[in-house]
């Protein structure tokens, strides 16, 4: 592809490992603009970077600047970062201005990450939740209300402005090296706490399976919500002993008392708004995505563990 054709795209959450992987995947062609709201980061010459909220002013000139073609946003800010009002306006606000300018200024093909909480945890999910299922994570957790907002939000404009071709990917939980969110941390510790009498099913995507399928979605402009997971699955407490770690049993009743051990035993990465999610399974379908975009994770879980198991013997 001659430098001068290349197209333009806007990837946020550059900050990230995953964003990373995906702008090594695509910097040979595409110009790539990275930008981040948290922090600069440098990825080569060849790729500018910038660290802007995306409700300033300065944002729309990188709109302006280098006509984008297309938008991945993986720049969802978790709900273990920053304060709430903080969070909602970087994931609900910004994201709503990210997808007011991608419609104003002629953008053609967005990709924004979910996640698979926004399901919510409750003892009566089915076997396999596919797409269509109702969103109840919001009425479980103030935590997780602008998850499911920014959700919400992504369907509004997908069908408001279908010139967009904008697909939602609902990831399960995204592991690996370089990785940081809560399940990872877990994985990674030598002591990782367990609710005393649960071991819900689990997913788990490789984090370089996880760039390959958001490379992969970008390049088929299919417009709508898909569910992003391998289609095999194991216990929460025996994915802990295959990574080597020691589970703390910790009593699920009443609901205050691990709340409060949590705090005592400072085990940030296990938030207790998450507590849910280690009692009951939310166990995806992601049948759909697989077969329109022809994705096949490539690293199976025993490949996973592995590497959570051989980190802590080298530390």
């Amino acid at each position: 592809m001659a430098n001068e054709q290349k197209p333009h795209i806007l990837v946020t959450g550059a900050a990230g490992a995953l964003a990373q992987q995906v702008i090594n995947r695509l910097r040979d062609d595409y110009h790539l603009v990275a930008v981040d709201f948290r922090e600069q980061v440098y990825l080569g010459d060849d790729i500018p970077s910038y660290c802007i909220d995306f409700n300033k002013r300065v944002f729309e000139d990188l709109f302006r600047r280098y006509h984008f073609d297309g938008v991945i946003h993986l720049g969802r800010i978790m709900s273990s970062q920053l304060t709430p009002m903080r969070r909602y306006n970087a994931n609900v606000l910004g994201t709503q201005k990210l997808l007011d300018l991608s419609h104003k200024y002629g953008i053609h093909r967005v990709v924004i990450l979910s996640t698979y909480h926004v399901y919510g945890a409750i003892a009566y999910n089915p076997a396999l939740i596919d797409e269509e299922a109702p969103l109840k994570s919001a009425g479980l957790s103030m935590d997780l209300v602008d998850s499911v907002e920014l959700e919400n939000l992504a369907n509004i404009y997908l069908w408001r402005y279908p010139d967009l071709n904008i697909s939602i990917l609902r990831p399960c939980n995204i592991v690996g090296p370089g990785v940081r969110n809560s399940m990872s941390q877990l994985l990674a510790s030598k002591r990782a706490p367990v609710m005393a009498g649960f071991s819900p099913m689990m997913q788990f995507i490789h984090i370089d399976d996880m760039a390959d399928a958001i490379v992969l979605a970008y390049g088929q402009p299919r417009r709508g919500v898909f569910n992003v997971a391998p289609d095999d699955w194991v216990s929460y407490q025996h994915a802990l002993t295959l990574c080597g770690c020691t589970r703390i049993p910790l009593p699920s009743v009443p609901p205050i008392l691990p709340r409060s051990l949590l705090r005592l035993l400072n085990l940030r990465s296990f938030p207790s708004y998450l507590m849910d999610f280690f009692k009951y399974p939310v166990v995806i379908d992601g049948h759909t995505f697989r077969e329109t975009f022809g994705f096949r994770p490539q690293r199976p879980l025993r490949e996973i563990f592995r590497y959570y198991r051989e980190t802590k013997h080298t530390l």
